[in-house]
């Protein structure tokens, strides 16, 4: 095999490799925040990008729109302590980096709901 075709042949295998992994990768802090809410949230709430949540008083986290996790806020009411909304939901404390690792991952999970 020519130098060429070889050359041919690797970069073939380099944007197959590429086509084939997922498009929506999460990067370390998302990683790291999925980590974090399924050890604290998913025994009620839906963490990933599919799936029902356990309580049906938890919307699932791929739900939460651009109105809860775009808010400047939300971050720092992760770390003051986030109230809870329902009765069964314990209140959470997160520290700096942990709170900016969920809100990440939250924000990379995000649906758009489908229109009517």
């Amino acid at each position: 095999m020519s130098c060429s075709m070889r050359m041919q042949a690797g970069l073939g295998l380099l944007l197959l490799g590429a086509l084939a992994s997922p498009s929506h990768a999460l990067d370390s802090e998302q990683s790291r925040g999925k980590a974090l809410l399924q050890r604290l949230c998913s025994r009620c709430h839906a963490v990933g990008r599919t799936g029902a949540s356990p309580h049906p008083d938890a919307p699932p986290f791929r739900t939460f729109g651009d109105s809860k996790l775009y808010d400047e806020d939300f971050a720092q009411r992760l770390q003051t302590g986030l109230s809870t909304i329902h009765k069964d939901m314990p209140s959470f404390r997160f520290d700096r980096a942990d709170a900016e690792a969920a809100v990440n991952y939250l924000k990379a999970i995000q649906v758009r709901p489908k229109p009517k």
